[in-house]
């Protein structure tokens, strides 16, 4: 495959040329001065994350590609300006950490950790209007644009929301900085990582053991050297949310002094849905010309022909590092689709990462109206993942999961057997539904065997 350097891929590129494509989920807005405005505002705001810690997590990232490395992506489905506090952040962070230690515990494998958290504000919708008793309003399309109460006032898109979005996520980037340079995510102070609500989870407990051998390994380590081992105090987090809303995106991505190309400075990692991941996409477009690493979404729909034109198109120099494939196919689907997309990309020669997201295949509605997933579900399409990669040669990079660590029903099944019956306790979710803390450690327990196997 031919290389090309940053002059030649940006040719025919350039910040505003995704308004020359197909564009798609995008919101109207009725002021056009006022959307100007607010993006002239936007666009002179100091950057969310910095071009360093992008080349940071894209060197890592060619590690997962090489298997060094396995790429942990979890967060809220749909973040909300009322969550931005310290309570559901933090918990947020705990389950990441716990299901990383178990992972590098179990896999002897570094983690990378990703989340989807400081700009997974915006969603994608199956229709531009929503009708309800006759009255059609524009659909909710997460709060950077709108709000979800169904009034004509609340639904109007408003530019000053991506002003809101913005500086939300500079105080949850703000204070997951502060948290891990404060000593957060100690493997010393397990204690900082428990979330209340889950005293008494037999997952938990099984944490617990595990966090406890692996104090005493260290202690034994210690005594041996004789010196305390450094760095068990810190670990880095990293900032994901799919690029939707291009006129945020191309806002916030911009030039760097000392360094060539455009960086996306409002997450390290951005990627195009399955909705918008078409080649005429105005999404693709604005993404091909980033030095970020990027994921995309693939599925059932995506054709081999698709594939390959897809990661030309966003890794042209074939890159490692720089591009991960996000499979979504369902725990009944991965069979029929995954190994002729495997065999696809061997065959074209493409350096790509493989993470599996066995989250929005599995989607389903129960007949008391609740949108649902059901664990078992899940995890079965986590361990189908597995194993079609490894009879095919190939190896899974990664998992991108919806998750949160709040105390919610939203998922049947895992550690305390969720019945539909029980959905309507706690189901919070905006969008779609997520794993509680109790079902993703369970999760990460059984990759930990999946791994191995």
């Amino acid at each position: 495959m031919k290389t090309l350097n940053k002059r030649q891929q940006q040719a025919h590129w350039s910040l505003d040329s995704w308004k020359q494509k197909s564009i798609r989920q995008q919101a109207t807005y009725p002021d056009e001065v006022h959307l100007n405005k607010a993006l002239e505002t936007l666009s002179s705001l100091p950057p969310l994350v910095t071009s360093w810690e992008i080349k940071r997590l894209k060197s890592y990232l060619a590690e997962v590609s090489r298997g060094e490395r396995f790429l942990v992506q979890g967060g809220d489905c749909a973040e909300s300006f009322a969550d931005c506090n310290s309570s559901i952040i933090s918990n947020r962070l705990k389950v990441l950490i716990q299901m990383s230690l178990v992972l590098i515990h179990g896999c002897q494998i570094p983690v990378v950790r990703v989340g989807r958290f400081a700009g997974q504000y915006a969603k994608p919708r199956s229709a531009d209007l929503e009708t309800r008793d006759g009255v059609s309003l524009p659909s909710f399309r997460g709060d950077i644009v709108n709000e979800n109460e169904f009034t004509e006032k609340s639904r109007v898109p408003n530019p000053d929301k991506m002003l809101e979005a913005y500086h939300h996520s500079a105080m949850t980037m703000n204070f997951i900085r502060a948290l891990v340079a404060g000593g957060f995510a100690d493997i010393r102070h397990p204690e900082y990582w428990d979330i209340a609500w889950v005293k008494h989870s037999k997952n938990a407990d099984k944490f617990h053991n595990l966090v406890s051998q692996i104090k005493e390994s260290i202690q034994f380590a210690e005594v041996l050297v004789g010196r305390k081992v450094n760095n068990l105090s810190s670990v880095e987090f990293f900032a994901a949310h799919e690029a939707l809303h291009l006129h945020y995106e191309q806002a916030l991505t911009r030039t760097v002094p000392r360094q060539e190309g455009y960086f996306n400075l409002s997450a390290h990692f951005p990627w195009i849905g399955l909705r918008t991941n078409q080649l005429d996409s105005a999404h693709v477009e604005l993404l091909r010309g980033v030095e970020n690493p990027i994921g995309v979404k693939i599925g059932t729909e995506t054709d081999d022909d698709h594939l390959i034109d897809l990661c030309r198109t966003l890794n042209p120099n074939n890159e490692a590092g720089k591009l991960t494939l996000i499979h979504r196919f369902g725990a009944k689907n991965i069979e029929a689709n995954l190994p002729r997309l495997i065999k696809t990309a061997q065959k074209a020669d493409l350096d790509v990462i493989w993470c599996a997201d066995p989250m929005h295949g599995n989607t389903e509605a129960t007949s008391n109206g609740y949108k649902t997933r059901r664990f078992d579900n899940i995890s079965k399409e986590v361990e189908l993942s597995f194993k079609i990669h490894k009879a095919n040669g190939s190896h899974l990079g990664g998992v991108h999961l919806e998750l949160t660590g709040e105390n919610v029903t939203e998922c049947l099944g895992g550690a305390r057997a969720l019945q539909e019956a029980d959905l309507s306790k706690a189901y919070t979710t905006q969008v779609d539904p997520r794993l509680n803390y109790e079902q993703a450690l369970e999760l990460a327990f059984s990759i930990k065997d999946f791994y191995h196997q």
